[in-house]
């Protein structure tokens, strides 16, 4: 098989990629001291070493051409009502994005001749993320994940996180690369750089196992509204005061590494009891909420449960993946974008998850097992 970084396959529909082909993309080589664990708070105005590396690359891609479509400013709207629920207007998305493979189970195989990272062309590729070990972690890392754009962009700096694209793992969380991800938010001093993950059955569009990154100049809800603890041994509540119920895993900064774990065996859970599942990785309020607008230096995750879907909603205003569960809808036409409300928003962002009681129940089952 041609490797991520030959330009012997490529995406058919994508544009052509000019200028001088990025072969060896930069190392970015971090350490756990490099955590920003204080002082993240809105405006966000602040970035990083990690935020103007990614940034940098990622406007450099897109003034050569190598998305599908040039993002400007988003027209961007704060639906009336409680749930302070962010629509924005992003009709490129929609028309020039690749079509979504089909999908017909949760733990579909890797399938080579279908749409994958290893006909990404080089260009495309921003950075090569690789920890420096530390002598406390027992967790295998990943040889490096790559940063790669996103061609059909849902807001600035979005992009995917990919774990070795040859070893054609399905979209199938592993603590590995979630560990990653994490890490990648505590390395960003932007308190609206988000990580997500979708799974098959749960709007994911690509079985090659991929994470979302991306940077939204707007708080949501789901940073500080308070939750009601199951396990606090093990970091996890129920938060139901938001746009989505779901389950919530918070941490300082510390153990990330046992953090992924626990959310992949929840996962794993889910799967073997047929159901779909989305991820979402914040800055946030630890689960007794703030009061103010700051997200705090913690992390939130929020993990929620659903019925597997694997066709898009004929009809509806947006497909309900991370970013709709958050309470961010990014939308196709003007239209909906205009007309859209808070309690028809929350209908079709709820339609997919469990009943409360089932999911309460869920939640126990899930809290028993990390007890273990």
């Amino acid at each position: 098989m041609d490797s991520p970084h030959s330009p012997g396959r490529t995406d058919p529909g994508a544009p052509p990629d000019t200028g001088p082909q990025i072969l060896h993309p930069s190392d970015f080589v971090y350490h756990e001291d490099e955590f920003i664990l204080e002082g993240v708070a809105w405006p966000g105005t602040a970035l990083s070493h990690f935020d103007r590396a990614l940034l940098g690359a990622w406007q450099e891609r897109m003034a050569r051409g190598l998305f599908r479509y040039h993002l400007a400013e988003l027209p961007t709207r704060v639906l009336p009502g409680t749930m302070r629920l962010l629509a924005q207007l992003n009709v490129q998305r929609s028309t020039e994005r690749r079509r979504p493979q089909a999908v017909h189970s949760l733990t579909q195989p890797f399938d080579s001749q279908q749409f994958n990272f290893m006909q990404i062309r080089p260009g495309e590729v921003l950075l090569c993320l690789r920890r420096r070990p530390s002598a406390e972690s027992n967790l295998a890392a990943a040889d490096h994940v790559l940063v790669v754009i996103n061609v059909s962009p849902l807001e600035r700096g979005h992009v995917l996180l990919l774990p070795e694209p040859t070893l054609c793992l399905p979209q199938v969380l592993t603590p590995e690369l979630l560990r990653v991800g994490l890490e990648a938010v505590l390395l960003s001093a932007h308190p609206g750089f988000r990580v997500g993950f979708n799974s098959l059955g749960a709007s994911a569009s690509v079985n090659h196992l991929h994470l979302h990154g991306f940077y939204l100049a707007h708080p949501l809800l789901v940073e500080t509204a308070p939750a009601e603890p199951l396990c606090p041994a093990r970091g996890l509540s129920l938060l139901h005061e938001a746009p989505a119920p779901a389950l919530l895993f918070y941490t300082e900064g510390a153990g990330l590494e046992a953090l992924a774990r626990d959310v992949c065996r929840a996962a794993a859970r889910l799967l073997a009891l047929g159901l779909a599942y989305n991820v979402f990785v914040t800055r946030g309020a630890p689960p007794e909420g703030l009061a103010g607008p700051g997200p705090g230096a913690g992390l939130r995750l929020l993990l929620w449960a659903r019925r597997p879907r694997f066709e898009a909603e004929e009809g509806a205003a947006f497909n309900v993946a991370l970013c709709e569960l958050a309470g961010h809808l990014p939308m196709a036409t003007a239209a909906a974008f205009e007309e859209l409300n808070e309690a028809e928003a929350l209908r079709t962002i709820r339609q997919p998850l469990l009943p409360e009681p089932e999911m309460r129940r869920l939640a126990a089952d899930l809290a028993r097992l990390l007890e273990d």
